[in-house]
């Protein structure tokens, strides 16, 4: 645990669910409405320093949330995982997290190329 990390920090009302090594929480600035954070409890820089029980186990939170999300939001037609490793690729917060981002359809005018569209211009192909 790291004193000055918010993931190390967060208060346990906000945890929607957790195992022994993964926590999720809804995002605190999210892109859509239910937007949600997959978290290791192990402080962690980013998803290529997690331990393959660590990466079973974000998978299994990553379903879970999946499937509590289209429980309680009919109008969630995709989804969209993603997570920044490094600087420059967008990271602010070095303590490893994979954002959940449920889709709608009519959500943006052109969806294709979905995560592409990181580095503008990129994306239509």
């Amino acid at each position: 645990m790291h004193l000055d990390c918010i993931f190390c920090q967060i208060p346990k009302d906000r945890i929607v669910f957790e195992n022994d090594l993964i926590y999720a929480i809804f995002d605190g600035f999210p892109v859509t409405k239910y937007h949600s954070l997959i978290i290791p409890k192990r402080h962690i820089k980013d998803f290529f320093d997690l331990s393959e029980d660590e990466l079973l186990s974000a998978n299994k939170i990553l379903h879970q949330m999946k499937e509590h999300i289209l429980s309680i939001d009919e109008s969630v037609t995709g989804f969209n995982i993603g997570m920044n490793a490094g600087e420059s690729a967008g990271q602010t917060v070095f303590h490893c997290h994979i954002h959940l981002i449920p889709r709608r359809d009519g959500d943006v005018e052109n969806p294709r190329g979905g995560v592409r569209h990181t580095i503008p211009g990129k994306g239509s192909y």
